[in-house]
């Protein structure tokens, strides 16, 4: 359950389609140290943007090619907010439509790699814990 958890989280990151909040509420429920499932879907989650990071880094010069991960639109939309908000928005990578966009922007801006760890880190960190605590308080797990 935990390896499946870390890969759906990796793979929420990315941009494949995915989401780990099923399989974390899942574990959560069957018992799990909350503890654990917040270490295991953050890793995997950041390790997603890491990747995104790094494709923002050095493979922006495929960006008209086919297999290329994000259309035009979604660039734009990840620039406009990095623009407006700076390296602050790479706490809200966490976010629906324009988080993984936001983790590619930040390797096309060259964003230390420190502080975009830490950013993302505390960002997708929050969103899972905020998930297990309300979970805990509904279901009382």
């Amino acid at each position: 359950m935990l390896i499946s958890l870390f890969l759906a989280a990796f793979l929420a990151a990315t941009v494949l389609p995915g989401s780990s909040e099923i399989l974390l509420i899942a574990a959560q429920q069957r018992g799990y140290d909350p503890w654990l499932l917040l270490a295991v879907a953050t890793s995997g989650n950041v390790l997603g943007s890491v990747l995104n990071y790094v494709m923002g880094r050095y493979l922006l010069r495929y960006q008209d090619r086919s297999w290329f991960p994000f259309k035009a639109e979604g660039l734009q939309r990840g620039e406009r907010w990095f623009q407006r908000y700076g390296k602050w928005s790479l706490l809200l990578t966490w976010a629906p439509l324009v988080g993984d966009a936001l983790t590619f922007v930040a390797g096309m801006m060259r964003v230390n790699a420190a502080l975009f760890l830490l950013l993302v880190t505390i960002g997708k960190a929050s969103r899972y814990a905020v998930l297990l605590g309300s979970m805990s308080l509904l279901f009382g797990s």
